[in-house]
């Protein structure tokens, strides 16, 4: 039945009172839930919202400095103004490098390596499209990141060396990180996936790696949907590298290689006190800046073809024929085999018959009645034919061991050459053949299968001076902290057979073969060498034998020389070679005289350290000379001078 007009209206009842509560309840609840999540949360949940809206990156730390003894920087870090890119968050890579080619130039080969590079690399790690930009290029790129999704700007470091080629062969020189150099690690550092993160290529920069790399720090920073850069949320540094301080004394450097400028040559002069390399210079030398960034086709090309082998460190990977500058060696093992005493004589008529053979000593009438002074003052063969004949293979081998030759020396540097003191056992192992005299008589020469670098040579007339083993090293001090000085041992050798040695080398720098080098004051003791790089035929000898001067460069022999001072009180010691310079005396002595003066002094030595005689050629020569490359300032970051030792 249904209720009347005037019936009563119906009534809401309890349960749907209770109904309708619940109901506002929820409405309620979900309304203040929208205003918090909207309002209250909206700056959480909107970078949640957004695709990797929450980078973390790695720091690169500074690399450390490498300096010279006198604290002169030779490896510093320079602020780099570079562009980045990230894949994933550019979406279309090529077409905003096309917008950004508009805003600073970037030509198409630059834009393809780097499309290249974010192929073979992780979607969210940042590739370099663009470094080393004027400050102007980096604030326009700044402004108008809005319409470059996924692109950053950076002010990084990068590496530069103030000294150019004066110390390029020894410092070596960094690169960005390889697909090789990545394969040949199993655990790579992290950093090393770092785009085009630099990492020593050769050199110091190479061998002390892990001293100057430092760890990296990392970054927290938001990023908006387009890849701009909204806000840094967190840092932590990491740590820088090690400074190196290396024993090298910059400046008797740059002098050696003026010094030597125009030849192909090298320069060792070690510290007989401590053992510490001071100068180890090769000519010519290369511009380590080049390679920093990648070097272009006409500057390798130049340096791949030059007859002179700028990229040789010849200094340590060089190997030569000793020649004469081996005969102190020689006469040390006669003397302590007892095959030899200092007042014994050799007659010298010019030539060492050996069967229907014979082996010439380099002055052709000969020297007469020689005994050890007058062999080593006047560099008689024929001495020494006889002396190794007398004592032999084994005991000259193993004197030139003692003395530092043979020896692959412990340096950071890469291709530290061993040389070659063979001995008979030697030669039946590598040639199959029973050691003869002829070999002994080549030996006794420094020629035959004898072979030497420059820093082996200096470390021998190290060991020559002093009579204790002198131990080569080319770094001084690590982060701060000195390395200690390897302990002075003797060599065992009998005094008096040093010292008639010695008394020998005194007489070829102040009345021998080098007397046309000597100092004013009687202050060098030396031993000059020649050693040849061709055969000499039974004809031509008949006929004479072609001048250096009249052969082509590469024929020409080696000249070197070796050297101590001061004799009475020794310092330091050198050696040098000039490859295809003809005689010893001649080119070698002249060189490593000004160079040892050099270091003896302090400086550029005084004209009166030069006989009377000379000292107008000798200005000469100084005026000609090149001058020192003229470094640009180097400005150096806050706190770059660390650990200075």
């Amino acid at each position: 039945m249904k209720p009347g007009p005037n019936a009563p209206p119906p009534r809401i009842t309890r349960r749907g009172l209770m109904l309708l509560g619940i109901q506002l309840g929820v409405v309620g609840v979900l309304g203040w839930r929208m205003r918090d999540l909207q309002i209250e949360q909206n700056e959480h949940f909107a970078m949640l919202a957004d695709e990797n809206r929450i980078n973390l990156r790695l720091i690169p730390p500074a690399r450390g400095i490498i300096y010279d003894r006198n604290g002169a920087p030779l490896a510093v870090n320079r602020q780099n103004y570079r562009v980045t890119m990230v894949r994933e968050q550019a979406k279309d890579p090529a077409a905003v490098l096309a917008r950004l080619a508009e805003i600073i130039d970037l030509p198409p080969e630059a834009r393809e390596k780097a499309l290249r590079e974010m192929e073979g690399r992780s979607a969210f790690v940042p590739v370099v499209v663009a470094e080393h930009l004027v400050w102007d290029d980096l604030v326009r790129v700044s402004a108008n990141t809005p319409i470059l999704p996924g692109v950053l700007t950076e002010v990084g470091l990068s590496r530069y060396y103030p000294h150019g080629g004066d110390t390029g062969h020894i410092v070596g020189y960094v690169g960005p990180v390889s697909e090789s150099d990545l394969a040949k690690l199993e655990s790579p550092d992290p950093l090393l996936q770092i785009p085009r993160f630099q990492i020593g290529k050769t050199g110091i920069e190479q061998r002390m790696e892990a001293d100057l790399r430092g760890h990296a720090g990392a970054l927290k920073i938001e990023v908006s949907a387009a890849g701009r850069v909204m806000r840094e949320l967190g840092r932590v540094e990491g740590t820088a590298g090690g400074d190196l301080t290396l024993t090298l004394d910059e400046n008797l450097q740059t002098y050696a290689m003026r010094r030597m400028a125009g030849e192909s040559a090298a320069s060792v002069v070690i510290d007989v006190s401590n053992g510490d390399i001071v100068a180890l210079a090769s000519s010519p030398g290369f511009d380590p800046n080049l390679f920093v960034f990648g070097i272009g086709g006409r500057d390798w090309n130049a340096l791949l073809h030059d007859e002179y082998r700028p990229l040789a460190a010849k200094a340590v990977t060089g190997a030569y024929p000793p020649g004469s500058t081996f005969k102190p060696v020689v006469a040390l093992a006669g003397l302590t085999a007892g095959t030899l005493r200092p007042g014994d004589s050799v007659h010298c008529p010019g030539f060492t018959s050996l069967g229907n053979r014979r082996f010439h000593c380099w002055k052709h009438g000969g020297h007469g009645s020689v005994d050890l002074r007058k062999s080593l003052s006047q560099s008689c063969d024929c001495y020494y034919y006889e002396v190794a004949r007398r004592t032999g293979a084994d005991a000259i081998s193993e004197m030139a061991h003692r003395l530092g030759l043979g020896y692959r020396h412990d340096l950071p540097l890469p291709a530290v050459a061993e040389g070659l003191m063979p001995d008979s056992a030697w030669k039946k192992a590598n040639r199959g053949e029973t050691w003869t005299t002829g070999d002994s008589f080549n030996y006794g020469i420094g020629q035959g299968f004898t072979l030497a670098s420059p820093l082996q040579l200096a470390v021998m007339a190290s060991r020559v001076a002093t009579g204790v083993e002198v131990v080569p090293r080319i770094v001084k001090a690590v982060g701060g902290v000195e390395i200690p000085v390897a302990p002075r041992k003797s060599l065992g050798l009998d005094p008096a057979h040093l010292r008639a040695v010695q008394g020998g080398m005194f007489a070829v720098s102040n009345e021998g073969t080098a007397y046309r080098s000597r100092s004013a004051e009687p202050l060098m003791a030396g031993k000059t060498g020649t050693s040849q790089v061709r055969v000499i035929t039974a004809a031509e000898r008949a006929a004479g034998v072609t001048k250096n001067e009249q052969l082509p460069w590469g024929r020409r022999d080696h000249a070197l020389f070796i050297a101590y001072a001061p004799a009475d009180n020794p310092r330091y010691a050198i050696a040098q070679i000039v490859e295809h310079g003809g005689g010893g005396s001649a080119v070698a002595a002249p060189i490593a005289r000004d160079i040892l003066l050099y270091a003896v002094y302090g400086g550029l030595p005084p004209l009166s350290a030069y006989p009377p005689e000379q000292r107008g050629k000798i200005e000469d020569e100084r005026a000609r000379m090149p001058a020192a490359e003229a470094a640009p300032p180097v400005p150096l970051p806050p706190g770059q001078r660390r650990n200075r030792a």
